[in-house]
Order: structure tokens, then C-alpha cells, then sequence
């Protein structure tokens, strides 16, 4: 099968196209004829070498988790009627042709959404409706959300306002804020500019009931003071390099609930279900999926390049 490889820690140019052997599927496995593979930030930070107490990945290896395709054969077990079928799931080694999933671990793609979305929705859609979720993001609910012209956030905005809440994004440059009121927010502020927080405060009314930072770092931790007392904030993203740090003793003194990465970490049946849910939303047209560029598998290092650019709107996607 074709895949491509990190060869070594380092900068897009250590991941390289190589041809590896056909996966075999075991017991309760199916073999996937991948289409289009999910792409996330996380994964080019992993290439750098960071993160390495979370993610102890050791060149040579294929990264990537979430893939869509057909199934091509079948385990030991598995009943016929999967043969064929659309699917998504999460994997280990994603950027490839081929992969193999337990059947525990397939969604089904419905009639009506193409595969491509479908990819997309792999990592994105499942964690921004988990996390809509997890802070019970209600009707009425001002909603601040970070980095909101990304894949994750482009979704967070659309689901925030589905939920019936008031969303305003935090976004740079005038194409993302763009996409980002195009997408439904109420408000999008520029974060290139430095009252930002000011500029915020009075787009939410006064203060923020959730706040959604997927960006972290500076950013993220500057957007606790916007949180309303007895507020929610998840702070489940990192691209700016780290999490944000937060002062938890200010967070307990105004009743803040406060949430990380670990709290979107969810369990296979938790995974399908909000799978089926974020394909539904797509399908219906609550959600649309926006994304910025499809690269081919042999172009992965272009792909990583181009995330890291930060220029792109939405996802970016490796076609099989």
C-alpha cells in the first residue's frame, strides 16, 4: 500500500512517500480502502518530537487517525454485510491507502454525505459535538470561540448556533472573520488586534457563559477573564504550542467549571454515537463542512506545510 512516513522528527520534508505492506485484517477486523484521510494540527506538532508524554510516537511511523473509505475484506467473524460498505473510523496510521479498524470502531456514512466531508468530520465534528455537549451549551448561552475559521471551530460556531446560543469567534484577518460570520456567528473578532479582549467583551454582551478555546497558549488564557461567573471553559486545543495555563484559584473563586483535553477523550461507543450524530447535522445542512484544500497522500509534507501556515480556511484533507 501507498503511505507516507515520518522518517525522522523534524520540519514537513521528513514526511515521505514509501510503499509498505497490505495490513491483514484479524478477528472482529475489517480492511479499509481509504479515500480521504483527517488531518489535524496536533499531528505536525507530534512530527517536531513535542508532546512526547502524551504522544510517544518513534520515527519511522505513519501518523494520522481518522480516515473514510470502503470496506474492502473482511476478518475472522465479521458478518458479510459490512463488505462494501461506506464507513469512517479512527485508525493507527491513517496517512495510507489501506487501513485496518475493528468493527467496534466503524461509523457508517449515510446516504447523502460524500466521503470527503465525511473524513473531515472524523476528529472535528465529533469533538465539537462532544464538546457542545460536555459544557451544555443551551439556548440563550453567550459562546466565545477560538480560533473558529479551523476545522474544529468552523463546526463549533455552526453547532453553538443550531443549540440556539449567541456565538461570537475569535478569528485573524479579514477572510477568516469572513467565513466565520459567514457561517452563522453573531460576531467575529480579529485577535491581530490588541484591545481584542475589549472588542469581545461587548460582542458577548459582557461576559462569555462557554468559552471554547482551541488555541491555547496566551490566547487561551486571556480569554478566562471574558468568562462569566459560574461559567464553562474548555481548554482542549494547543496549536499555539502548549495548553493554555490557567489561574484555577481565580476559576474556583467565580464558580468557573473548568475542562481539558482529557474530558474529550471518549469511549468507542461515545465515539460512533457523536460520529452520527455530527454526519446527521452535516446531512440536514445545520453543518457545513469547510474545507480549505485536498492534497494527495504523496503530497502529506505540502499538506503539514500548509497547516502550519495557518492560511488555509477550515480543514485540510489527504486524498488516498
Amino acid at each position: 500500500m501507498r503511505a507516507a512516513q515520518v522518517q525522522k522528527f523534524g520540519g514537513p520534508e521528513v514526511l515521505v512517500p514509501v510503499v509498505l505492506p497490505d495490513p491483514v485484517p484479524g478477528p472482529g477486523e475489517v480492511l479499509i480502502d481509504v479515500a480521504y484521510i483527517d488531518t489535524i494540527f496536533v499531528e505536525t506538532q507530534v512530527r517536531t518530537g513535542w508532546g512526547r508524554e502524551f504522544f510517544p510516537e518513534t520515527p519511522p511511523y505513519v501518523p494520522g487517525g481518522g480516515v473514510s473509505g470502503v470496506v474492502a475484506a473482511l476478518g475472522p467473524g465479521v458478518p458479510e454485510e459490512w463488505l462494501g460498505r461506506r464507513v469512517t473510523s479512527f485508525v493507527r496510521g491513517g496517512y495510507a491507502s489501506r487501513a485496518v479498524a475493528a468493527v467496534a470502531a466503524l461509523t457508517v456514512v449515510p446516504d447523502g454525505l460524500d466521503l470527503l466531508p465525511a473524513a473531515a468530520l472524523v476528529h472535528d465534528g465529533v469533538t465539537a459535538a462532544g464538546l457542545i455537549e460536555l459544557t451544555a451549551v443551551s439556548p440563550g448561552d453567550r459562546v466565545l470561540i477560538l480560533g473558529a475559521s479551523g476545522g474544529m471551530g468552523t463546526v463549533l460556531v455552526q453547532l453553538a448556533r443550531a443549540r440556539g446560543a449567541l456565538a461570537v469567534g475569535l478569528a485573524r484577518g479579514a477572510e477568516k472573520l469572513a467565513l466565520v460570520k459567514e457561517l452563522g456567528a453573531d460576531a467575529a473578532v480579529d485577535v491581530s488586534a490588541a484591545d481584542w479582549p475589549e472588542r469581545a467583551r461587548t460582542a458577548l454582551g459582557g461576559a462569555a457563559d462557554v468559552v471554547l478555546d482551541g488555541v491555547g497558549g496566551q490566547l487561551g488564557a486571556a480569554a478566562l477573564p471574558l468568562t462569566a461567573e459560574g461559567g464553562r471553559f474548555s481548554a482542549h486545543g494547543a496549536p499555539s504550542g502548549g495548553f493554555a495555563t490557567l489561574d484555577t484559584e481565580e476559576a474556583a473563586r467565580r464558580g468557573i467549571k473548568l475542562f481539558g483535553i482529557a474530558d474529550v477523550q471518549f469511549p468507542a461507543a461515545e465515539l460512533r454515537r457523536l460520529t452520527s450524530y455530527a454526519f446527521e447535522e452535516a446531512v440536514v445542512g445545520r453543518v457545513r463542512v469547510v474545507i480549505g484544500e485536498v492534497f494527495g497522500l504523496e503530497r502529506a509534507a505540502d499538506a503539514h506545510a500548509a497547516i502550519e501556515g495557518r492560511g488555509v480556511l477550515g480543514k485540510v484533507v489527504l486524498k488516498s
